[in-house]
């Protein structure tokens, strides 16, 4: 049986804020969530979400929830990812609004009081946010990114905004309705705007972060960019249908060829190389769809499973 958490009454806004090894910032970040909150002069309550840190991150925010009743803390097991950790803090929210954002300082706090108006006061459900350009990024990574947000754009029925962030703040509407969707394979940035009602953007230029290296390396970006693609497309396999049908084609083509050679010049040694050449193409383009299919099955997979999200070792 996992610990529960106990939160706090009558909350108004509730900081959802996911962490791995990020002992160098969470002090930073309490303090100054602390000052935003005093401007906002409401009930709130920060819950960070320990991402099973190897450092010690846990310590710290132990020592938080031990001298200040607004702060509390969910402990993984283990590292389960930052989908998890988003899911288990928003599952734990008790606030009438909830704010979901990193530790690391590139989501402005300042950006929190006028997202809030905007949503207390009726004129969306969410306020989203927006990088407006990628300043500081190294331009390998700023280059893959853009291509992901356009092919998003063009395979899936959801609006995916180039730049945009997990830093978002929702209504209990919006909140319950995220809560209801059960899937394993999360992909935050197509979950929210799937699920509709209005949102709002607020743009800013990129902030660096203010201590330490992101934990995502391209390679963890590149797989979160295919779970993406398979959550919200079933296109691929479509496009690796098409191809099927384009080699057939190809292949009779080819075939008509051979035949009328055979008739008109006979049956000659040469053209091992060409046939060579058509194998490994047939038989890339037939592995390329079976890789597709796989990806495909083991999310099927995962689902079927159903194991937890995450699994809690300690919460206060």
């Amino acid at each position: 049986m996992q610990p529960e958490l106990l939160l706090s009454d009558n909350v108004f806004l509730s900081f959802v804020i996911p962490c791995y090894n990020e002992e160098k910032l969470v002090s930073l970040f309490y303090n100054e969530a602390v000052k935003i909150c005093a401007q906002i002069n409401e009930p709130f309550e920060l819950i960070f979400i320990d991402d099973g840190s190897k450092d010690n991150t846990l310590g710290i925010l132990r020592q938080f929830a031990d001298r200040d009743k607004c702060v509390h803390y969910i402990s993984f097991s283990r590292n389960f990812g930052k989908e998890a950790a988003m899911l288990a803090g928003l599952q734990a929210a008790s606030g009438k609004y909830v704010v979901v954002m990193d530790v690391d300082g590139q989501d402005p706090l300042s950006l929190v009081p006028v997202m809030l108006e905007a949503v207390v006061s009726g004129e969306c459900d969410c306020a989203g946010s927006r990088r407006v350009n990628r300043i500081g990024e190294p331009l390998f990574r700023s280059f893959f990114a853009k291509c992901f947000y356009k092919f998003m754009k063009k395979i899936t029925d959801v609006e995916i905004i180039d730049g945009v962030r997990d830093f978002r703040l929702m209504n209990r509407r919006y909140l319950d309705t995220i809560l209801t969707l059960p899937e394993r394979n999360r992909f935050s940035k197509g979950i929210f705007p799937w699920i509709g009602f209005k949102t709002k953007w607020f743009e800013y230029e990129n902030v660096k972060r203010k201590a330490g290296k992101t934990k995502w390396s391209f390679w963890e970006l590149f797989l979160y960019s295919i779970d993406g693609i398979i959550a919200f497309s079933s296109k691929p396999l479509a496009v690796s249908s098409l191809l099927g049908v384009l080699l057939f084609i190809a292949a009779l083509a080819i075939i008509t060829f051979i035949i009328v050679r055979r008739i008109v010049w006979g049956d000659p040694v040469d053209g091992w190389a060409s046939t060579v050449c058509i194998i490994l193409f047939c038989s890339g383009l037939q592995l390329f769809a079976t890789g597709i299919l796989g990806q495909y099955l083991a999310k099927i997979y995962m689902e079927v499973k159903q194991r937890p999200h995450f699994i809690i070792k300690e919460a206060q």
